[in-house]
């Protein structure tokens, strides 16, 4: 199969939320099964942060990156255990609480 039949397999999933299953083969080109198995191969050999940094720095030279209007959200950036905390949390609520024993 194609990289790019694959490749359409995984941007139809990412796109509409499908299950790997319901992938139409007949409009993407390949079967779900496919897309997900080239997927799992891309990520082991670590295709996607590679393409990431390939396709930014072709943004940014072409002048089609503006990252004044960006966000990042833990579908994007991984925050292991909340992340790194600079300073203890402080407490939500106004006293302790009362004993129950």
């Amino acid at each position: 199969m194609p990289d790019r039949a694959a490749l359409a397999g995984v941007l139809f999933v990412l796109r509409t939320g499908v299950a790997w299953r319901d992938v139409p083969a007949e409009t993407v080109g390949c079967s779900g099964v496919t897309a997900w198995r080239r997927l799992r191969d891309w990520t082991e050999a670590g295709v996607w942060p590679r393409l990431r940094a390939v396709l930014l720095t072709e943004l940014r030279h072409a002048g089609l990156l503006d990252l004044d209007d960006c966000s990042v959200d833990g579908s994007h950036v991984r925050a292991v255990k909340g992340g790194i905390m600079s300073a203890p949390r402080p407490s939500t609520v106004p006293g302790p609480a009362p004993s129950t024993i």
